[in-house]
Order: C-alpha cells, then structure tokens, then sequence
C-alpha cells in the first residue's frame, strides 16, 4: 500500500470520527472522539510527508499532535468539568439519521466538485481533498444544526481540521510559520469560546441557543 494510499485511507477515516463528533451527546465524549479524529489527522500529515517527501510535514504534524490532540481537547475537557451535569446531554436538532444522511450528501458534493480540480499537488490525493473540503461543510452543518453552544465549538474545530489538511494537501511544502499560525489561531480561538461559554452559562444557566435568543437588559 502506498504512502498515497494511505493518505487517502486515513482520509475516509477522519469522516468516521466527524460523523461520531457530531452524533456524541456529552461534551466529554465529544472531547475524546475529537482527539482521535486529531490523532487520525496526525497520522494523515505524517503519510503524506512520506509521500511528498517533506521534512516540513513532519514538524507539522508534531506540532498539530501538541495542539490538536492534547491541548484543545484538554480545554474542552476543562469546560466539561467546569459544567457538570450539564455536559451529560447536549441535545440535538437534527436525529442521527439525518445527520448522516445530511454529511454523506456533502461527501458526495465535494467529491463531484473535486473533479475539476487539475493541480499536480491534488493529483494523488483528490479523494482525501474531497474529504477534507467537505469537513469544512460538516463543521458548518453542526454550527447550524445544534442548539448547544458547546457542540458548536466542537463545529468550528471540524471546519479548522477540514482547512488545515486542505492546506497540508495543496501545500506540504509550505513553511512550517504557516502551521504555527494556523494552530495558534485555533488554540485562542477555542480559549476564548470556552471562556464565552463559561461566563454564558454563569449568567443565564443554560447552553441552549433558544434560550439564548432574546437580549435581558
């Protein structure tokens, strides 16, 4: 099996864990699953620096373990703690049903669309292209989709996933100062989140987007 291949394999991998990240009901649960589907990533980058040949790739994935497999599901964990009872049960929009059916669809868009792409980077790997394109969709479809404001943190960190192996795959030999920013922007990013939700939560004593919806002076 190539080191191709194998990027492509691990590719269809990552839409099994972001099905699973979507479909969890507690924030702890979303926090593992998110580490693994990370841990997928890393894997990912590592094959494909052995592809490429590029010694970049492997800082990349280094550094996307630190952050992605450690840090940010470590923050969500924190909040996890800091809720309580009420990371048990994040509630849901959509049943599984349809949220299977709704990611398979944008699976399926973004690998009828990746069709037209003819770039020589691309060539190898348009199935994981596709796959990580449509990552983008399905954290924007859990942005959408559920009304806990925690699991829409858990939408951003799939669509900042999703960008971050696009980049890997059309760049491998982009300097590693890229993947510095984009894992600092993640990490701050979901820092501030936790902290919004923290003091939300203090606040009104809920997580759900309904109750959220009319301003209290």
């Amino acid at each position: 099996m190539s080191a191709y291949a194998w990027v492509n394999a691990l590719g269809g991998l990552l839409i099994v864990t972001s099905t699973m990240v979507v479909l969890a009901r507690s924030v702890k649960k979303s926090a593992i699953l998110y580490a693994l589907q990370s841990f997928v990533l890393v894997l990912l980058l590592v094959s494909l620096a052995f592809a490429t040949d590029s010694e970049v790739l492997f800082m990349w994935s280094a550094s996307a373990f630190i952050t992605k497999v450690v840090l940010v599901p470590g923050m969500l964990l924190f909040l996890q703690r800091k809720l309580g009872a009420d990371s048990q049960d994040l509630g849901e929009r959509l049943s599984p049903f349809k949220s299977i059916t709704l990611i398979a669809l944008e699976v399926l868009i973004c690998f009828a669309a990746i069709q037209g792409v003819d770039l020589y980077t691309a060539a190898e790997v348009k199935p994981a292209l596709a796959i990580s394109l449509a990552h983008f969709f399905i954290g924007l479809t859990c942005i959408v989709s559920q009304r806990n404001i925690v699991k829409q943190i858990f939408g951003y960190c799939l669509m900042e996933n999703g960008s971050h192996v696009t980049l890997a795959l059309l760049a491998p030999q982009a300097p590693e100062l890229v993947e510095i920013g984009i894992a600092t922007d993640a990490i701050f990013a979901v820092l501030i989140m936790v902290l919004m939700v923290l003091k939300i939560y203090k606040t009104t004593k809920t997580l759900d987007t309904r109750d959220l919806m009319e301003l209290r002076g």
